[in-house]
């Protein structure tokens, strides 16, 4: 599964501070979450290439249906066991941004139906020669809430008292194999995401001009309702002889530190925290990731800052490095960031960020992942001093605006096809430079994620959020929001 984030350009109307702007969050990325393997019976109708291929690929969902009677031996891998069960939990591994999954991890991906139905097919044959996969998933939505004209700083389901087309993706992929250490190996990724979600995912410069120049006055966002981002577009190398392992990505990647992601089935609830969705998302470069042994793993890249393409004027050559440690008993991981840092002015979403995520394992069905942030930018338009008590971005003169932010998940497996996920958070917008309002926050999640089969997840969920010094929610009526939201990931 993939792992960390998306874009936001939740525009809200009532905010002109995020006017003409989309910010960019990262969830780590990682191998799609394993579902049970159907029953050697039931394999044979998608793997019959006496039949067509929509008859096989609707098979191949009757197959995955079907309660699996054995499982396969587990990959070679030349990493830590896998701390987490997946599913139900979105991913089993401790995150990781900037590769595919940990170094050392093997390539887990599971076979949905559209694999299944093209390997009979020369293009099907070509791509299993090769290790290149093909995979997607649709997510539609729904939410009740007790605002009627917005429910950002909420995201992605900003639209109140609506059903929504989230996401409908599709992947291209081929995986690295850093299990081995005798060659060098290549990977690479393309993947493109179409619905609402794209207004939280696009980088200026690459296809921004459907929601930066389209005003959208009767809406919570600016920009087209429905849009499409080339979410990503990386190649990677991998070097086996440099420590234990490094990892070479040049393109545009999600950016590395979060809990969460921009992609629906990496998450633990459909929501977003505050703090991912008005952090940046993805950056554009070049990076590098090196397993110095199991326990320590070091990152170093530079980019065109936040959510922005190296060959738009906004660009500003930015430094981004973390460290990942993971202790010896794999009961606890710190992932230290410094996401983006720069000398330059504020130029688009060009913040300066520091991060920290935690995570401890209580057993296999119970962890903790706790992740806080500081962000700032210099000489932002608008956030001076002489302002408009109440009103952000009513200063004459540029200054400095920071937000401070933390969020906490408790997860527990409830059993193999089910997952019960907790999540609390604080956050404070200085200034309110990144959701219109100067304001603290506080937020309360929890929701259940339902695996149907390894191609249907079902997730219900109930949130609750407070502002505590000005009237932040239904674009600045309200100091509090309830909003019940279920939504359906279809893998194919």
């Amino acid at each position: 599964m993939y792992v960390k984030k998306a874009l936001v350009t939740s525009i809200l109307l009532a905010a002109a501070p995020l006017s003409q702007q989309v910010l960019a969050q990262s969830t780590n990325v990682s191998v799609m979450p394993a579902g049970p393997a159907p029953t050697a019976l039931a394999q044979a109708g998608s793997s019959d290439c006496s039949h067509g291929f929509f008859t096989r690929f609707a098979d191949a969902y009757r197959e995955d249906a079907q309660p699996s009677s054995s499982s396969s031996p587990a990959p070679a891998r030349r990493a830590m066991d896998a701390p987490f069960d997946s599913p139900p939990f979105p991913n089993s591994e401790w995150q990781m941004g900037g590769v595919p999954a940990p170094i050392g991890v093997p390539d887990t991906n599971s076979t949905y139906p559209l694999e299944k139905a093209l390997a009979c097919t020369k293009v099907g044959n070509w791509m299993q020669r090769n290790r290149i996969e093909v995979f997607g998933w649709v997510t539609p939505a729904a939410n009740a809430s007790t605002s009627n004209f917005s429910n950002f700083p909420v995201s992605y389901n900003t639209r109140p008292n609506r059903v929504e087309l989230d996401q409908l993706v599709t992947n291209i992929t081929r995986v690295e194999d850093t299990v081995q250490t005798d060659h060098i190996d290549w990977g690479f990724d393309i993947s493109n995401l179409y619905g609402y979600d794209y207004h939280y995912t696009v980088t200026k410069g690459i296809f921004s001009n459907q929601l930066l120049n389209n005003p959208a006055p009767g809406q919570p966002s600016n920009g087209k309702i429905y849009g499409d981002d080339p979410m990503l577009f990386y190649g990677d190398i991998y070097i086996p002889w440099v420590a234990e392992g490094m990892v070479i990505r040049v393109g545009r990647w999600l950016s590395l530190p979060d809990i969460e992601a921009q992609f629906s089935p990496q998450n633990y609830l459909v929501t977003h925290s505050i703090l991912y969705t008005v952090d940046p998302y993805t950056q554009t470069g070049v990076m590098t990731t090196t397993k110095l042994s199991s326990q320590w793993t070091f990152q170093i890249g530079i980019n065109a800052s936040n959510d922005t393409a190296p060959w738009n004027s906004s660009a500003r050559p930015s430094l981004q490095t973390c460290v990942r440690w993971v202790s010896a008993d794999n009961n606890d991981m710190l992932y230290p960031c410094i996401n983006n840092w720069n000398k330059s002015d504020y130029n688009y979403n060009n913040v300066q960020m520091y991060v920290t995520t935690w995570g401890h394992r209580f057993s296999q069905r119970f962890h903790m992942l706790t992740e806080a942030y500081r962000m700032y930018g210099r000489a932002i338009p608008g956030y001076g001093p002489g302002g408009t008590p109440g009103v952000a971005g009513s200063s004459p003169v540029p200054g400095e605006a920071g937000e401070f932010g933390v969020v906490n998940y408790l997860n527990f497996e409830l059993n193999t096809n089910n997952m019960l996920s907790f999540r609390n958070e604080f956050y404070n917008d200085e200034k309110g430079q990144r959701t219109g309002f100067a304001t603290r926050y506080s937020s309360h999640t929890i929701g259940i994620t339902h695996w149907v089969s390894q191609d249907l997840e079902i997730q219900p969920e109930l949130r609750y959020d407070h502002s505590y010094d000005e009237n932040a929610y239904n674009g600045g009526r309200k100091d509090y929001q309830v909003l019940a939201v279920l939504d359906a990931i279809i893998h194919y």
